[in-house]
């Protein structure tokens, strides 16, 4: 009498002759989804320490590019204390904000589809982080203003950029400044986090040693996804 052999019993026989027993798609969308979460609590936990934006040069927020006239004014009278405060507490504001990014990335991720995960996988090394960035931004926008907004004004960041631009605007002839520190400070604080999941998704596509767990080593190291040479 001929038994079936079930599809795990036919995984277990293929490894075991040295082949690799196909992937599916769970494991696929699984896999990427683990691989995310993993790489977005490392990168939040980067961003989130102390320092993680400001002696990072690569995350380093600084004085905004259309005020820097500003800045440069300032520190020509005398001011300079006055932006290297407001500077550092913008930092510490995006530092403190970065916080709450794991839950929301982790989020986000749950909604990637089947087809995302394998187009995901076999992408680029910021595939999925290029993915998650036009899917999410303005949600993520949305969700990080009021956060920067309580971090700054915890840190006093709005009230130094308040006197920062009420005095340059009281010296005759400028043209006054009216930056909204808020969208610029979630602007950059979601760059930089971006920017290190970027990092975190090629770590674990180049990096054997960064597939921590054994669904990340099994899909990450199968040869059907691998680069094509």
């Amino acid at each position: 009498m001929i038994s079936l052999t079930s599809c795990a019993q036919l995984q277990e026989i293929a490894q075991n002759l040295g082949g690799e027993a196909p992937l599916t798609e769970q494991e696929v969308v699984s896999g990427l989804k683990q691989a995310l979460e993993i790489g977005a609590q490392r990168a939040a936990g980067e961003a989130s320490q102390t320092g993680g934006f400001l002696e990072n040069e690569l995350l380093f927020i600084m004085f905004p590019a259309e005020a820097r006239r500003v800045e440069n004014t300032l520190r020509d009278i005398g001011l300079g204390s006055l932006v290297d405060d407001f500077v550092k507490t913008l930092n510490r504001s995006a530092e403190e904000a970065a916080k709450q990014a794991a839950p929301v990335f982790i989020s986000a991720v749950q909604n990637m589809t089947i087809r995302d995960g394998f187009e995901i996988l076999r992408g680029p090394d910021d595939a999925a982080t290029t993915y998650l960035r036009s899917n999410t931004s303005d949600e993520l926008t949305q969700l990080f203003r009021p956060v920067i907004q309580e971090a700054m004004d915890n840190t006093l960041a709005t009230r130094y950029w308040n006197d920062i631009t009420t005095q340059y605007n009281r010296i005759p002839f400028v043209q006054p400044v009216t930056t909204d520190l808020t969208a610029y400070t979630t602007e950059r604080a979601l760059d930089g986090l971006f920017l290190l999941l970027k990092e975190e998704e090629k770590a674990i596509r180049e990096n054997p040693v960064k597939r921590t767990t054994d669904l990340l080593r099994r899909v990450f190291g199968h040869s059907s996804l691998a680069p094509s040479s």
